[in-house]
Order: structure tokens, then C-alpha cells, then sequence
């Protein structure tokens, strides 16, 4: 049973305080009965009820305040799958991979080289060299996962602040350096669609698989697309 002293006297909840320059966070998925859970339309949490309430606005949904220790601990279940970001350039995405006991990071390369800590920076990280070998080496534990951050405005709402998805998705990170490549080659802020994209298909033995991919599509530089009438 959480504390529930803010519930009779709201105004004394401290204002959040975020760690980086974000407002909010994109969540694909949440945890239930500690087993997570991929959802169909995005999930954002932010610490800010205006921005809470700007997010239910646009994406639907409705702001609730959850137990989390975070300081985004409101949540929306929005209805929306997909919707249009603005990008500053390849220096929105950052990109590596970690391996986790508990709180304890043991494991942090670029795929070939160590990333940390310190002593160890340069030297090979020894990964398997075939990506089926990584997945199989990350799902058993044995290996680092994609840690994969995108930081971005809402197309709609530029002013509303900086969000950050943060994912481990393989086939996000498969496909990376094409969405970095299309921000090059646009070489200012970029109008793109993010959304969780729905794969299904029947495996070898006759199994049903569905599940959701975080999508990201650069479309145009932003200049050209706020000169447009509708974007």
C-alpha cells in the first residue's frame, strides 16, 4: 500500500524534476505482475500534468497518476499508434549495447568494441559476429541487448518539450542507420512518423506471431514542412 497524502492536498505534491532534458517518455510496452506487456498504441508518461493533459489532447487518452517512484509517474494509454516528430538530426539517436544484473551493468559495447568502463574502452567485446548469434546470446542472458534512445518534439506541438523513447528492439536496430543516413542527408531538423507497426506472420511449425515494432520513418526537413499549408 502506497502513501496517499497528496490526495487530500494536491497543491503540496513537490513540482517534478527531471533528470535530462526531457518532459516525457514513449513506452511501447508496461509491466503487469512484473511481466511485461507490449502494447498497440503508445504509452507516455510524464511528471508534468500540463504536459499530461497536452498528450490526452492530441493522442487521446487520459492522464493517471500511478504509484511509480518515477518522476514520470503520470501515465496515459493514449489510442494512437503513430503520429508525426520532428528529429534535430542523427544526433537525436543514440545507440549501443548493454547487458544487465539487476541495477549492475556488466556488459556495454559497441558490438565490437567495449564502450566501458574506463580500462576496458577499445578492447573487443568479443560478440558473436552473426546477429542471429547476438539474439540468441541477449535472450539467454548471455549477451548485450540493443540499448537504442530517440529523443524528439511532437510535430503538432513543438513547443511542448523534448520526449525520449528508449527500446531494445532488434528490429529497430537492424534498420538504424538507414533512419541515421535519411537524417544526414537532410542535414537539419527532419519531419518523421514514429509508430508501432504491427508484424504478424506463422512460423515453420504453425504458430501465429503478432506483435508491435517501434517504426521510424524520416519524411522531410522540418523548414520544408511548416512552409507547407498542412503537414
Amino acid at each position: 500500500m502506497a502513501m496517499r497524502i497528496f490526495e487530500t492536498d494536491p497543491n503540496a505534491r513537490p513540482k517534478a524534476t527531471f533528470s535530462d532534458d526531457t518532459v516525457g517518455r514513449f513506452h511501447g510496452g508496461k509491466q503487469e505482475n512484473g511481466i511485461p506487456v507490449s502494447l498497440s498504441e503508445w504509452r507516455v508518461t510524464t511528471g508534468d500534468p500540463e504536459v499530461a493533459a497536452a498528450i490526452a489532447q492530441l493522442m487521446g487518452g487520459a492522464p493517471v497518476e500511478t504509484e511509480s517512484t518515477s518522476e514520470n509517474f503520470i501515465e496515459i494509454l493514449t489510442t494512437t499508434n503513430k503520429l508525426k516528430i520532428v528529429l534535430s538530426g542523427p544526433d537525436a539517436i543514440t545507440s549501443d549495447l548493454k547487458l544487465w544484473n539487476g541495477s549492475a551493468l556488466i556488459h556495454h559495447c559497441d558490438g565490437i568494441e567495449f564502450l566501458s568502463p574506463d580500462e576496458d574502452r577499445g578492447k573487443p567485446c568479443r560478440c558473436p559476429e552473426l546477429m542471429e548469434d547476438r539474439k540468441a546470446a541477449a535472450k539467454a542472458k548471455r549477451g548485450p541487448a540493443p540499448s537504442i534512445s530517440v529523443t524528439f518534439r511532437l510535430a503538432e506541438d513543438y513547443d511542448l518539450g523534448l520526449f525520449r523513447l528508449q527500446t531494445g528492439s532488434w528490429k529497430l536496430a537492424e534498420v538504424l542507420h538507414e533512419v541515421e543516413n535519411a537524417l544526414d542527408k537532410v542535414g537539419a531538423e527532419a519531419l518523421a512518423t514514429i509508430e508501432l507497426e504491427l508484424v504478424e506472420y506463422t512460423t515453420k511449425k504453425g504458430r501465429d506471431v503478432s506483435y508491435r515494432k517501434p517504426v521510424i520513418r524520416v519524411l522531410k526537413s522540418w523548414s520544408d514542412a511548416v512552409a507547407e499549408p498542412t503537414f
